[in-house]
């Protein structure tokens, strides 16, 4: 035993000291050892020894592990940050929410004609999304509509069989609005939440969405407006207010034209990236200065039938159309004599300051006589375009499918001419009347497609320089 001792004593004192340590201190000594390899293998990176391995599997250990740390922040910053392209799926839905928009534009029209806009008299968002469903109801209904002017001076005979036609075709005109500002809002927050959408687009669908929520309360403003007698001279037509139904009709067209170009901008994207040599080949070819004053008046064009179908909405606020039923004159000559023109029935200043601009805005045979002359206007403004996209350097730097649009606006705003004409000629029948709004809308695609394909997309142009770029590497 006193042999043992000692030799044991002996053997402790030459023993590594790692094995009478604590596994807590041991990981305390072994982490700064591992601190220790990874800077050394990251000082032996950046002196160019790349390729050299590490003497130690500590320095891939570490390596490892910040790999797996930097995918990581960049799997959570893409999840948070917005897309550089948009979707095919956006492009189609906003694309089907412009048809939709369109529809409601004609079927607007037709509610019009019909004397069907002010058979309902309150606006109940929710409430009013249901139709009369009991007898007591339909009474309900039928007794708040003979308390307006137009049951007193128009239908004061009407029955409830006949009211409930009338009101069938204003509440489709409502239901209708309410399931595309649902079916555009809802889908809108959707995208915007899980970051599908670039942050251009993004900005474009919340304005989209106001601006429906905004035409629903101009929907109302302007039906309320016929709901009271002040607007009516004794004996007159009740009717709304020409300005607000212009307004309603102004913001349905610019709602309509938001989503259009959206989506062809989304589709065109799509096709450009798709070739990023050819397409880079045709945007150089749109930047052509043969194509710059074109371009413009290409603008010009569509800003003009804008303003044309703007003065169709006065005529029909007016019910305008329902006079002078010839073309090209008016009664005995071109235009209507001097005095009905500017007539001072109109001014509500003693001084008739406002003589001029309530005759273009409120006179009937004014109003009238101001829409021929746009409409006239745009018809040879658009020929003209159309003659200028064949002739000189023009022509040979225009690309096909601008020279393809130019050729369909002269067909859209021949078709609506012919439309215009025959409406006047036989006192605004419902089918020509609605064709002829509806002709409106397709002249103004007409002219805004023509513009989108002229139009250089610099995102887009950027976008194909980088992945051209990429590719010469």
């Amino acid at each position: 035993m006193t042999l043992i001792v000692p030799g044991m004593r002996r053997v402790a004192l030459q023993a590594p000291s790692r094995f009478f340590v604590c596994n807590q201190c041991l990981r305390q000594t072994v982490a700064p050892q591992q601190r220790f390899a990874s800077r050394v293998l990251n000082v032996v990176r950046s002196r160019g020894f790349a390729d050299a391995k590490p003497a130690t599997p500590l320095g891939s250990m570490a390596d490892h592990v910040a790999s797996r740390s930097t995918s990581t922040q960049a799997r959570e910053l893409a999840k948070t940050a917005f897309p550089k392209t948009n979707p095919k799926s956006v492009a189609y839905w906003l694309i089907g929410s412009a048809v939709s928009v369109f529809g409601i534009v004609v079927w607007g029209g037709l509610t019009r004609l019909t004397e069907s806009g002010l058979s309902i008299t309150e606006w109940r968002p929710v409430t009013g999304s249901l139709p009369p469903m009991s007898q007591e109801d339909w009474e309900s209904e039928f007794e708040k509509y003979r308390a307006s002017p137009e049951f007193k001076l128009l239908n004061p005979h009407m029955t409830l069989d006949e009211f409930k036609k009338i009101y069938f075709m204003e509440w489709a005109h409502r239901v209708w609005g309410r399931f595309i500002g649902l079916s555009f809002v809802l889908p809108t927050v959707y995208l915007i939440a899980r970051r599908r959408v670039t942050t251009k687009m993004a900005f474009n669908l919340l304005g989209i969405s106001a601006l429906i929520g905004f035409q629903g309360f101009i929907g109302w403003w302007m039906v309320k407006s016929g709901l009271k007698d002040d607007l009516f001279a004794p004996g007159s037509h009740p009717r709304v207010s020409q300005y607000r139904l212009t307004a309603h009709l102004a913001t349905a067209f610019v709602c309509y034209s938001w989503m259009l170009l959206s989506g062809l901008a989304i589709l065109r994207t799509h096709r450009l990236l798709a070739d990023p040599k050819a397409a880079m080949s045709a945007l150089q070819a749109l930047k052509n200065p043969a194509l710059n004053a074109f371009r413009r008046s290409v603008f010009a064009v569509a800003g003009l039938t804008f303003i044309t179908i703007m003065s169709g909405a006065l005529v029909a606020g007016l019910d305008a159309g329902l006079i002078y039923n010839e073309f090209p004159k008016m009664g005995l000559g071109l235009t209507p004599p001097k005095a009905e023109l500017w007539d001072k029935f109109y001014c509500r200043k003693e001084d008739g300051s406002d003589l001029w601009w309530r005759n273009m805005l409120e006179n009937p045979s004014t109003v009238q006589m101001d829409h021929r002359i746009l409409a006239v206007s745009t018809f040879c403004a658009i020929l003209a375009l159309f003659t200028y996209s064949r002739t000189g350097r023009v022509a040979a730097a225009l690309p096909k499918d601008a020279k393809k649009g130019a050729t369909g606006l002269v067909h859209l705003v021949c078709m609506q001419v012919a439309l215009g004409i025959s409406t006047l000629i036989y006192m605004v029948p419902i089918p020509l009347a609605a064709a002829h709004q509806a002709g409106s809308l397709a002249v103004l695609t007409g002219a805004l497609v023509l513009a989108h394909r002229l139009k250089v997309p610099r995102p887009t142009l950027r976008m194909i320089e980088q992945r051209l770029k990429q590719l010469k590497q």
